[in-house]
Parts: structure tokens; C-alpha cells; sequence
């Protein structure tokens, strides 16, 4: 901690990067619903930790919010159906990542009603105790919508365990082309702010603070009206800089607390959700409907119809393109999420799913890259990291494949937010040095287990045969005991029945 604080001396307050938004003119357009597709393909890993397991069959009908996928584990969500209709497959389906890899999803074939179950809501969500609204959000299987898909409800029951004292809202959504929560916001803060006070209850933190980038100011004044009868919720512009949405700069820029580069914010009293999460609390705990659909932005030069689409779980990147207007001219690169974070999507035949804010169709002008040269040493990575590392320092040594020195300079602290390379002049992508870095650090980390768990296998067989032969030994000895004691009463018996006359004589 102490190398990150001197770093972060050196480097100031001006951390981070200004790209240009490009969140025009989807950001300005309302909300609209996607169609439906004719068949969905829900991933039954849409969340951090263990996928869940189906609980339904192939040629089972079901309705929308049916669960279909029950969490399994401690860290795991359940996964619902997205619309009514039939399962038609439980198999492998190509996993959105840029591997290209498959992965286990269910598929529905639409009916075309989109029926839902049937509800079960509450006639006071708000008097609900702080563990029964963490069960309501996971059974809904609500998880953080910003990206990390981590269950929500582990994060509500984690802050009371914890007693935090803030709950942080993120609706800064400093990624370019991004502006779902700001639609989110603009259009739904009600619901939001229902959400946040929930979550309040749920956390037992005293207040909230929601961060919004000050260029979202219709986002600000409805949120700020939506929040107005309600003290313990205060709504926060926060620069526009990117990475704002990354939680540790949110906390330090809300809370004026700095979060250990080894503990969680839990640690030092805070507790961080997305604005999108809020809403999927407030529709899991008052309308008691589970998380099936969700906001996400279509944008980019190649989308004929940019804008934000309330879309089905499970829909095909190609059909949610195709449905909502379809593409103009080449795409040149497919990405879920931001430019900056986003994953590279193979191809169009991905389902997208609960941590997808996005899909951009990027164009060849958008994509085009220049050839990497040497570094100059300018030092521009070093003032735009937020985390207040030397990338050019651990790029250098990672060059070499002196990982464990990358360590040491911090490389566990790299968020992968991609400011490094966006300011770099010599265009060397260091983000992808620092991917390959921990990938291959943690492949190494799992040799080394797998050597250890190996030895300790072996060295348990070896003691295992040394104390079976022990045990044999013993075993034969005593065999050969009882047998030596059996054949020695014959004889004891005969020397005793031979002397009996001489005892006899003697006594006479």
C-alpha cells in the first residue's frame, strides 16, 4: 500500500483519460423494446462464481420468470426464462468472450405471448427485514449490472455483516458510446431510488450517495427530484473522467476514503452497487419479478439505429441487431460492452446476457490502429493510470518475463481500464501486456498447486504402502505367534502327562 500511496503523490489528481463520448444520438433518443426473437439462449453463467444448474427438461413449457436454473453454492445465481414458450435445447452455445469457447445455455423457443408467472408482491416491501429482501433479490437472481456480475445479495448481506455506513450508487458510466444508465436514469428514477432505499435497509448504511458525471445533467435533475423527500439518498455530480465508474475512484471521490489495494471496500465502510442493480432490486422486491430483461445501448458507426433497447436475456447479438433496425456499411469490430473494457465478440452468434451494457458495431474508421513502436519513456501512462502504477515500468519487465517484478510494481492493482494505452504515443498495447502477465501468473499459480497436490499425493501413497507393510508385518508376526502358541500346547500337555509318574513317586 504504501508503494501506491508515493505514486499516487507523484502523479496527482490528474489520473485518468478524456475520450471522446460518442454516446450521441442514442444517449438523446428514448428507450425502446426490442421485438421479440423467435428463440433465446439463456447462459447458465451469467455471474460471478458457480453456474447454476437447470431444473427444467427439454420440450417443458415455461413462462416468462420461470425459474429454469437454480444457483449452486454459496457464490452463484439462479437464471429465469426471458419469454414464455418451450425448451428446445440444453447444450453448448458459444460463450460471449473473445475465446470464442463454448459454454452450457438453455434455449426457449418463443411462443409469442411473453406470458408471464404469476407474482407474489408484497404489500409493504419497505417493512421488510434486511435478510428477507437479500432472499427476494436472490431468488430473482439479480447480480451487478455495471459488469461484475457479482450476486447481489451476497454484497447486501456482506455490508451488514460489515456495517458499512455508505451505500455508493455508480451511475457515472464514463465508458464512450455507453448510456443505458442514462437512460436508466432519466426515464425510471422512481424506481430507482425505490431500489437504493431497499438496498439501504438491506446494508444497514445510514446513507447513499449516487455519482453521476456532470455532463448527464438531465440524469442529475431527475434523480435529484426523484431523491428530493428522502434525506438519506443524495445524489452527487462527479467529474467527467474516465475511469470514474471504477469503484475505487468512486469511493475516494465520494467518500474521501481510500480502499487498501488488499481489502474490499466493505473494509473501510462502503459498499458499491450500479444504478441498473438499484432498478433490478426494486422490481425483485416490489413487483417480485426477476431479472429477465435488462437496458443495454446499441451504438457504434456501423448501427443503422443506435439507442437503448430494453432486451431479453438470451438474445442473440445478431437478432437484437437485426431487430432493431439492423447495420450500415461494414462492421469492423463487434464488441460487448465499452471500447475500452468491452470484450471482441467472435461473432454475432452470442447471447447476450446479464453484465451486458452494450453492443457496438464499430466501423473500420472507429478500429483503425497504428504499429506499435518503441517506448520513449514519455511517462504519458504514468499520469493517466488511476491506480497510480509505472505501466511502462511493469510493461518493460513483463517484456523480459520478470513477472514476479511486474508484482511488486503493482501489477495486482491494474483494473485493465485501458488508460495506458489510450494515451500511449508509441501505440504499445500495454493493456494486453497486463492480460498476458496475470494469465500467465495464474497458469503458473495452478502448476504449482497442481505440482503440490501431486507431491502430496505421492508422498501420502508412500506413507500409506510403509504403513501397510508395517501393518502386514505386524499381522504375520502375530499369525506366527497364535501358530507357535498352538503347537506348543500339544507339547506342554505331553511333557506335563510324561511327569505326572515321577510327581506321583516323588510323593510316595
Amino acid at each position: 500500500m504504501g508503494i501506491m500511496k508515493a505514486l499516487r503523490r507523484l502523479v496527482g489528481d490528474d489520473w485518468g483519460v478524456h475520450p471522446v463520448d460518442h454516446k450521441r444520438p442514442a444517449a438523446d433518443l428514448p428507450s425502446r423494446r426490442l421485438p421479440l426473437p423467435e428463440r433465446v439462449h439463456l447462459m447458465l453463467a451469467q455471474h460471478v462464481g458457480a453456474p447454476a444448474r437447470p431444473v427444467v427438461l427439454v420440450g417443458q413449457k415455461v413462462r416468462k420468470g420461470e425459474l429454469i436454473a437454480a444457483a449452486h453454492g454459496n457464490i452463484s445465481a439462479p437464471v429465469h426464462a426471458s419469454t414464455s414458450g418451450t425448451i428446445s435445447a440444453i447444450g453448448e452455445i458459444t460463450a460471449p468472450h473473445a475465446s470464442g469457447l463454448p459454454g452450457m445455455a438453455i434455449s426457449i423457443d418463443a411462443d409469442g405471448e411473453d406470458a408471464w408467472i404469476e407474482s407474489d408482491p408484497v404489500a409493504d416491501p419497505f417493512a421488510l427485514s434486511p435478510a428477507e429482501i437479500a432472499a427476494r433479490v436472490a431468488a430473482a437472481g439479480v447480480v451487478g449490472l455495471g459488469g461484475a456480475t457479482f450476486p447481489s445479495s451476497v454484497k447486501l448481506n456482506l455490508g451488514r455483516r460489515s456495517e458499512i455506513d455508505t451505500l455508493i450508487l455508480n451511475g457515472s458510466e464514463c465508458e464512450p458510446y455507453l448510456s443505458c444508465d442514462d437512460r436508466l436514469m432519466r426515464e425510471r428514477p422512481t424506481d430507482i431510488v425505490s431500489g437504493i432505499r431497499l438496498m439501504l435497509i438491506a446494508t444497514g448504511a445510514a446513507q447513499a450517495k449516487v455519482g453521476i458525471e456532470d455532463n448527464k445533467p438531465e440524469a442529475i435533475a431527475t434523480m435529484r427530484l426523484a431523491a428530493a423527500a428522502f434525506g438519506a439518498v443524495t445524489i452527487v455530480p462527479v467529474p467527467a473522467r474516465y475511469p470514474m465508474g471504477s469503484d475505487r475512484q468512486l469511493i475516494v471521490e465520494l467518500s474521501g476514503r481510500e480502499v487498501p489495494s488488499d481489502a474490499r471496500a466493505a473494509d473501510v465502510g462502503v459498499i458499491v452497487h450500479n444504478v441498473a442493480t438499484a432498478h433490478a432490486v426494486q422490481q425483485a422486491v416490489v413487483l417480485d419479478r426477476p431479472l429477465v430483461h435488462r437496458m443495454m445501448t446499441l451504438n457504434g458507426g456501423a448501427a443503422a439505429a443506435p439507442g437503448n433497447y430494453e432486451v431479453p436475456l438470451g438474445t442473440l447479438v445478431g437478432d437484437l441487431v437485426t431487430l432493431s433496425g439492423g447495420s450500415k456499411g461494414e462492421v469492423a469490430r463487434l464488441l460487448m460492452g465499452g471500447p475500452m473494457m468491452g470484450v471482441v465478440l467472435p461473432h454475432a452468434r452470442v447471447p447476450v446476457v446479464k453484465g451486458c451494457s452494450g453492443i457496438l458495431l464499430l466501423d473500420a474508421h472507429e478500429v483503425a490502429a497504428a504499429e506499435p513502436h518503441a517506448c520513449i519513456r514519455c511517462g504519458s501512462c504514468v499520469r493517466a493510470c488511476p491506480m497510480g502504477l509505472l505501466p511502462l515500468e511493469m510493461s518493460a519487465r513483463i517484456g523480459h518475463d520478470e513477472l514476479e517484478a511486474a508484482v511488486d510494481l503493482g501489477l495486482s492493482d491494474c483494473i485493465a481500464c485501458g488508460c495506458c494505452a489510450y494515451v500511449c504515443p508509441s501505440h504499445i498495447p500495454l493493456v494486453q501486456y497486463f492480460y498476458h502477465a496475470k494469465g500467465e501468473l495464474s497458469a503458473r499459480q495452478r502448476a504449482q498447486l497442481r505440482s503440490e497436490a501431486t507431491r502430496k499425493m505421492a508422498l501420502g501413497r508412500q506413507q500409506r504402502l510403509e504403513r501397510e507393510a508395517r501393518e502386514k508385518a505386524a499381522a504375520a508376526a502375530r499369525r506366527k505367534a497364535e501358530r507357535a502358541a498352538r503347537q506348543g500346547a500339544p507339547k506342554a500337555a505331553a511333557a506335563a502327562t510324561a511327569r505326572q509318574p515321577e510327581q506321583a513317586g516323588e510323593r510316595a
